[in-house]
């Protein structure tokens, strides 16, 4: 009878744990297939569940003592006897030690019966201590799992009150910020090329002083310890930095930097150090991988105070008054000193970067203004009240001679009225942009050599939105070209070439050091003119040796006040969009794939414009997740699909009147339908990423796109502003956004 009983028993468990899992396949199913986390309020099924499971207790050694622990929650404990179901269910015995009636007398101790009993119940009892602190261990776990997520409940759990309160403030913060927004878009702009009427800031952000290298850090040159100048010892910091990045393997960057080290020395110092090979710099090395390590490893603590001391230097440095109107400086800090990079082979890499003191510093303010004090000790170079220019700080740097400016943020008055004249000019381009294109045609007729170059230059700057280039000094700067500056090796001519014909080949680097290749068909005059222009020539001469980017653009703006060849590029770009985004959209699309349409007309303008990146480092990683998530999304959607057609068959067995199974049935419905989204999203998302490889979007998107034919987009195709636009973006744009009506056309 006792086994039938256990047998039951051992059945009705099996049942149970059966009947919970399918329950909890269907709250998973419910879900669109997420990971559930513990639901802080179980349905009633679960809780009768619950009810049912507390009248019989699964024996487990020891297990007393864990339910009658009063730190352990109800919770716990039904986990760990879900955990003794499971074991049944796996065919886990669960051994019971019986107190034994003749156990004490001295007959049937000695019996050989007994002692296998004895030892049976020896080896039982410490399976069962075993078990016991596996299941303690278990428990400790468990509790700190459950305080954790009741913790993040706690957090988390909000009434319908509090998420209506904090959705009211976010409103009124929001319609708070709209209300103090500088509206100068609304306001008369000032005549004669007045910039600001007055103007008022703290002057740069100077970077620290260098601190030494402590005591036991050392430098060594032929294996011996040297003890460095400070001035040398700070441009030995500057290379150790750089030991793990290739540019310390390369030949000009080694070379440029040991010249300009050797500047920085003592007489002594130039005498010893020779040779860059014989330099260890492995302990200075160490010392910045450490201090590395230790930023990422600082505590929450640290990190609020550090964030704390930027704020307060933001605060003092990072806003001015313009006319009276607080805003944002962008770049307030005085650049550090360090090695120059460049960008790819760029044959100054390696030099040193000195470091900038305010006596290399102009200040620029208005008269009323109070003038920014110069650190203690120091004076500013100079201190001016030009109201015609933007910027705010300005100084020279010594690699290449050129001004570095301190202006305003890209949100700013400035930056935003400067946005708004550059689209407005690139606008009335439209209108005229025929009468151009004519005159350019008839100019390729012209027996002048200069006027037939300007003309082919400009067919190139219309239909390929190159940028004009600029005259640089020999050696300078990277080998970089532009229309006006491209050479006789640029270019390839072709006859016939892949079905086409008069084919012109293009390969040369463009801006940053980026590779323009592209081959594209040209008319026959423009083939002709291009065929004169390389005769007698060397691959190193210049093919518009009669052209320059001043002469070309004098013309541009005789043809239409503030023309220039970048007009050209930010009137194509604008003009591109527009036309893609016409052709891509469909408005009975959802929002994930109207965003890939707008993503695709963005692309069409990054090639256009040759706006490329190199792929990114994580980029496979980051596939293969996103692959995994579609995979995951793919296994919930089939599951969704086999309990919504088992719910279906339920409910048509048992018949439709049923409330509860078509309530099942529409959950079903609608945890399938969530899944389909969910997946389709995801697979928009990698198609996208795929695209964009290579291309970057956010330079065209935000240089050379007129923001009101994106707002226009939005509007009419019901998309969120917030789909296109980050926050930052949002108020750089913020003048777009304001003016802009659903029939915007550029």
């Amino acid at each position: 009878m006792g086994r039938e009983k256990d047998a039951k028993e051992d059945e009705k468990a099996k049942h149970k744990a059966t009947k919970l899992k399918r329950l909890s396949d269907s709250e998973r199913a419910g879900a669109g297939g997420d990971n559930i986390k513990k639901s802080p309020n179980p349905t009633k099924a679960t809780e009768n569940m619950d009810k049912r499971k507390s009248h019989k207790k699964v024996k487990t050694p020891k297990m007393e003592n864990v339910e009658s622990s009063s730190s352990i929650s109800e919770s716990v404990k039904q986990e760990l006897q879900d955990d003794a179901f499971t074991a049944k269910k796996k065919g886990v015995k669960r051994k019971r030690i019986k107190d034994d009636p003749k156990e004490g007398t001295s007959d049937s101790a000695n019996s050989p019966t007994l002692k296998k009993k004895k030892q049976r119940r020896l080896v039982e009892e410490g399976d069962g201590v075993a078990q016991t602190k596996t299941s303690k261990k278990r428990t400790q776990k468990m509790v700190k799992k459950e305080e954790e997520e009741q913790a993040v409940s706690k957090k988390s759990k909000k009434t319908k009150e509090e998420i209506e309160e904090a959705r009211q403030l976010k409103i009124k913060k929001k319609e708070e910020e709209e209300q103090n927004r500088w509206r100068w878009w609304e306001e008369e702009k000032y005549e004669d090329g007045v910039k600001w009427k007055f103007l008022e800031h703290k002057g740069p952000y100077f970077p620290p002083e260098y601190q030494p290298l402590p005591d036991n850090v050392h430098f060594y040159y032929n294996g011996k310890k040297v003890k460095l100048s400070l001035a040398a010892e700070e441009v030995a910091v500057f290379f150790a930095q750089m030991l793990d990045h290739e540019y310390t393997t390369k030949k000009v960057f080694r070379e440029n930097f040991f010249k300009d080290w050797r500047k920085e020395m003592t007489h002594e110092e130039r005498s010893l150090i020779q040779d860059l090979d014989k330099c260890d710099f492995g302990e200075i090395h160490a010392m910045h991988k450490a201090k590395t390590e230790a930023r990422k490893n600082m505590s929450k603590e640290e990190k609020q105070a550090l964030k704390e001391a930027n704020q307060k230097i933001v605060d003092e440095y990072g806003y001015c008054l313009l006319d009276h109107h607080k805003e944002r400086i962008g770049n307030f800090k005085i650049e550090p000193p360090g090695l120059f990079r460049g960008r790819g082979e760029h044959p100054k890499q390696g030099m040193l970067k000195k470091r900038i003191q305010p006596e290399d510093v102009i200040i620029n303010c208005s008269k009323e203004s109070r003038i920014p004090a110069p650190p203690a000790g120091h004076h500013w170079k100079e201190v001016r009240h030009d109201n015609t220019v933007t910027w705010l700080v300005s100084w020279t740097e010594n690699i290449q001679g050129s001004n570095k400016y301190i202006m305003l943020n890209a949100n700013s008055k400035l930056k935003g009225e400067k946005d708004w004249e550059k689209y407005e000019v690139a606008r009335k381009l439209k209108s005229r942009v025929d009468d151009i294109r004519y005159q350019y045609l008839q100019d390729l007729k012209s027996k002048q050599m200069v006027t037939r170059q300007r003309a082919v230059a400009l067919y190139f700057i219309d239909k390929l939105a190159l940028r004009a280039g600029n005259e640089k000094e020999e050696g300078e700067t990277a080998d970089t070209v532009g229309c006006c500056s491209l050479r006789v090796e640029h270019i390839t001519l072709h006859e016939q070439l892949d079905g086409n014909e008069c084919v012109v080949e293009f390969d040369f680097l463009g801006k940053d050091c980026i590779r323009y290749y592209n081959k594209v068909p040209v008319i026959k005059k423009v083939f002709k003119s291009l065929k004169l222009f390389l005769e007698n020539k060397q691959p190193g001469d210049e093919l518009f040796d009669r052209l320059n980017t001043s002469v070309l653009n004098k013309h541009l703006s005789s043809l239409m006040p503030g023309l220039t060849a970048k007009v050209f590029r930010t009137y194509n770009a604008s003009i591109t969009l527009q036309q893609q985004l016409k052709e891509l959209t469909n408005k009975s699309d959802n929002v994930a794939e109207k965003l890939l349409s707008y993503n695709r007309a963005n692309r069409a303008v990054a090639i256009l414009c040759n706006h490329q990146r190199a792929p990114p480092k994580t980029f496979e990683q980051s596939m293969a997740n996103l692959q995994a998530k579609i995979d995951a999304r793919k296994e919930q959607l089939a599951l969704a699909k086999t309990e919504l057609k088992q719910a279906k068959k339920e409910a048509k067995t048992k018949g439709s009147s049923d409330p509860k199974l078509q309530a099942l049935v529409e959950r079903k419905k609608a945890a399938v339908k969530r899944c389909e989204e969910q997946l389709l999203k995801l697979e928009v998302q990698a198609t996208d990423r795929e695209e964009n490889k290579q291309i970057a979007l956010g330079t065209s998107k935000l240089n050379y796109l007129d923001p009101r034919i994106s707002v226009a987009w939005c509007k009419n195709m019901e998309v969120p502003i917030e789909k296109i636009y980050n926050k930052t973006q949002r108020e750089k744009f913020a003048w777009a956004i304001d003016m802009t009506e659903a029939d915007f056309e550029f």
